[in-house]
């Protein structure tokens, strides 16, 4: 007799499952946005008049885990702020706190983080430099590895910002950032954010796409939202160019993607919109 109710409870167990109600995985909420560095002479689309709209944005629509770019020390505090996040990333400028950061923010109460770095985009990536026809900035990716705590499983965020200026510095950044995921990810399941400062008709956007999907492309839904992810702070901005992006490698399934076209008083939380992806962590293999 126990035996029997011992298995008639295994039995509606099982029918009682997510699985039996064919529910999909937990959808994580991914996002990169870069943020306009904090500029006085920016006047009224300066960070102190935005940072208030750019953290309700985050909020709104709920991400989870997202990349940043161009963020000095003060805006990135700014962002840190909001308590429900944990955040990593160094400035570009010395590895620390100096200049601007490719700083990613993830959920507290959804993820542990179990390691971080950077690296730079050039031909000594272990240090602050910048390589190749860069004549302005030093480039700076920054990572995490990361446990969702309801799953345990593990993957790698990296942030991204490539040179603006250089065609060879975009070419090769995106050779060497490849090589980089390798080293540092493995097999294991991997994100890639940032403003990339490229087209899609690029080569190193094509040299992205030999490893990872381009969300843009790999969603299961039609992308909403304009094309174009730069604005400009112009509300009628044509957004015809895509140079912001989120890559992911084939252990997740792109269920939606959008670029935001949020504004507040007709003004843009920022010169890029935000992209944001829905996207399912499906297998390790």
């Amino acid at each position: 007799m126990k035996l029997r109710q011992r298995l008639l409870h295994l039995l509606c167990c099982a029918l009682l499952s997510p699985a039996a109600f064919g529910q999909q995985a937990a959808t994580l909420t991914l996002a990169t946005y870069n943020l306009r560095l904090d500029l006085a002479q920016d006047g009224v689309n300066a960070w102190p008049q935005r940072r208030e709209q750019v953290k309700s944005l985050i909020r709104y629509h709920g991400f989870d885990l997202f990349a940043t770019q161009e963020g000095l020390p003060g805006q990135v505090a700014d962002l840190a702020g909001m308590q429900e996040f944990a955040h990593v990333g160094a400035g570009r400028d010395d590895g620390r706190h100096a200049g601007e950061h490719a700083a990613i923010f993830f959920r507290r109460a959804r993820f542990e983080l179990l390691e971080a770095g950077d690296f730079w985009l050039s031909q000594t990536p272990e240090r602050p430099s910048r390589g190749w026809d860069a004549t302005c900035c030093n480039r700076i990716v920054s990572w995490a590895r990361l446990r969702e705590r309801a799953s345990a499983q593990e993957l790698f965020f990296f942030s991204v910002h490539f040179d603006h200026q250089g065609e060879l510095a975009r070419r090769e950044s995106a050779r060497l950032l490849l090589r980089k995921i390798g080293e540092i990810a493995g097999a294991a399941p991997v994100i890639c954010a940032g403003d990339f400062n490229s087209t899609p008709d690029t080569e190193q956007i094509a040299t992205m796409q030999t490893v990872l999907a381009d969300a843009y492309l790999a969603s299961a839904t039609p992308p909403y939202g304009p094309v174009g992810t730069f604005n400009g702070f112009r509300i009628d901005a044509p957004l015809v160019q895509r140079i912001d992006y989120i890559f992911v490698s084939r252990q997740f399934k792109v269920r939606k993607y959008a670029a935001l076209t949020d504004s507040r008083d007709a003004r843009f939380p920022s010169d890029h919109l935000p992209v944001v992806v829905q996207a399912e962590l499906v297998g390790q293999h």
